[in-house]
């Protein structure tokens, strides 16, 4: 049913500077294939350092080479190695404060939980100063500054979890502000040897204290502050009380009036021992090389792992086979990169990565923007798929973090030839926008897009369209059933994948540069390598 319609001049103008590919070129049947066979039993869930990891790499490699695409990784390698560390407590951490009258504390579990947050596994800190800084941000475009003039170096700083409320910030959708990852880097670039998150409320914390500890997974030079931890409401009233803080300044931590106050006189001594075991994965590069400008770059991003193997369930099956999650969006990638290689070639090069490690922290992609194969600062665009749509053909195309860069602009002219519009991922209570591998680009200044499922369909509207995805999702999300099936409705992934390869092909045969919108998290980070895009 053809239902689309040019809409407008600038439209127009838009299709033709992407080289409109017809939809018909991004087939369905060959999406259906890849996944059926990177979700197939015998990849073991596509674990990172296991044997489901070298018959993913070697599948894909074998697709690129048949396309005839060059290989992107470092030093002409189809590979780019990707180093884990996964640290388990050895022993409980041992730690204690003290207050103005020298008095000692002894800390528990029950107190305050700890874990080391470097590359050893290894953090002894003695009489650390104390800085209470609200929520830990500092967000010029906002006007906002926690920390004041405060000298955190050091120190160890106690941080509200979250953000502000209101739309100061994004409103009901939270910004990068809110998340752990940006406190801990805000911390660090201060010189703050630990962050501490303050939960208040008692009963959560009771839940947080009585967990037991979990390994975590990490990647070479993310964030290395020395360690991390939660503290509960009693002890941390402890130590105001000790250092004589005005607990009404609480108040005051959501008005933007607020600034960091040390807590004179309270030490914190730190011990932690964790062990730790390398994981050795790869991240898959491809790419095509521009004509022209060849150093310019645009990346497509999807990441090939997914969560392994575990006991048996109620019908013998052990494996999460993760075909929506992501072997559908891996697929996608690759059908992007066949239109792409029976395409003229690009002016701007083009880079199809495969990360590694997602499901344990985006691992791949952080260690990737660690470590670029191709400067940031003159990367493009990242556009990433996580999860194509398994639905019929939709109205809405949804993307994560709307409202952040110009390439939804773009994006939307694309959509709106075609009957269709943007619209956010209607579910801000999941944080999406910082959960996928697009975000390390992001936080790295990158414009960085990523789609998502659509629920306004073609027939049936909203109505139909968004309890149908609610149960896909319910049912198949992170569980074992998430395996092939002959009947995926794929014309949804068939239509976003077409814009999607309409908006890069714009990208890769034009001199723009896409842009953070002024009011971005983002817009200081990317304005700072401005001069290698002039």
């Amino acid at each position: 049913m053809f239902r689309r319609l040019l809409g407008g001049v600038a439209a127009a103008a838009v299709l033709l500077s992407a080289g409109a590919v017809a939809a018909q070129d991004i087939s369905a049947q060959r999406l259906s294939d890849h996944i059926r066979v990177l979700a197939d039993d015998s990849f073991q869930g596509r674990v990172p350092g296991e044997v489901g990891e070298k018959l993913t790499l070697d599948y894909l490699q074998a697709q690129y080479e048949a396309m005839g695409l060059q290989p992107g990784g470092p030093d002409g390698q189809w590979l780019q190695p990707v180093t884990l560390y996964r640290f388990t407590p050895a022993r409980d951490a041992v730690a204690s404060w003290t207050g103005p009258d020298g008095v000692s504390h002894a800390l528990t579990g029950a107190d305050l939980q700890l874990r080391s947050s470097n590359d050893s596994g290894r953090v002894q800190i003695a009489d650390a100063p104390v800085v209470f800084a609200g929520y830990g941000i500092t967000a010029p475009e906002r006007g906002w500054d926690d920390y004041g003039d405060v000298d955190v170096t050091g120190k160890v700083v106690i941080v509200l979890a979250g953000e502000p409320e209101g739309e100061l910030f994004r409103g009901e959708y939270n910004s990068a502000y809110s998340s752990s990852g940006y406190k801990k880097m805000e911390a660090l670039r201060r010189g703050a040897v630990g962050v501490i998150t303050l939960e208040l409320d008692p009963a959560m914390w009771q839940r947080i204290a009585g967990r037991p500890a979990r390994t975590r997974t990490t990647t070479q030079g993310l964030d290395p502050i020395p360690f991390t931890g939660t503290v509960g409401p009693q002890t941390a009233m402890a130590w105001g009380t000790a250092a004589g803080v005005d607990h009404g300044a609480m108040a005051t931590v959501d008005t933007g009036r607020f600034k960091a106050v040390e807590l004179t006189g309270v030490r914190l001594n730190v011990d932690i021992e964790e062990a730790r075991e390398e994981i050795h994965t790869y991240n898959l590069l491809a790419r095509i090389e521009g004509s022209e400008r060849p150093d310019e770059v645009v990346i497509f991003s999807a990441h090939w792992d997914h969560v392994g193997v575990a006991a048996p369930d109620a019908h013998g099956d052990t494996v999460f086979n993760g075909a929506w999650d992501n072997a559908s969006g891996t697929s996608g990638i690759l059908e992007l990169a066949r239109a792409f290689s029976v395409s003229p070639q690009p002016e701007r090069t083009v880079v199809f990565a495969h990360m590694a490690a997602e499901e344990m922290g985006l691992l791949g992609a952080w260690a990737y923007s660690v470590n670029p194969v191709y400067p940031l600062e003159t990367t493009v665009a990242d556009l990433n798929i996580d999860m194509l749509p398994l639905s019929g053909p939709t109205r809405d195309f949804a993307i994560f973090g709307k409202g952040q860069n110009t390439l939804e602009d773009d994006l939307a002219v694309l959509a709106e030839a075609e009957g269709r519009y943007v619209t956010d991922d209607r579910e801000p209570e999941q944080n999406y926008y910082f959960r996928s591998d697009h975000f390390p680009f992001a936080r790295s200044g990158v414009p960085a897009l990523m789609p998502w499922h659509g629920v306004d369909l073609d027939e049936g509207g909203i109505e139909v369209g968004l309890p149908e995805y609610q149960a896909l999702f319910s049912r198949d999300y992170h569980k074992r059933s998430d395996e092939w099936r002959e009947d995926y409705d794929l014309r949804s992934a068939v239509e976003n994948l077409t814009l999607m390869y309409r908006l890069a092909w714009d990208l890769a045969n034009s001199d723009r540069w896409p842009t953070w919108k002024a009011d971005s998290e983002f817009v200081a980070t990317r304005a700072r390598s401005d001069a290698a895009r002039q």
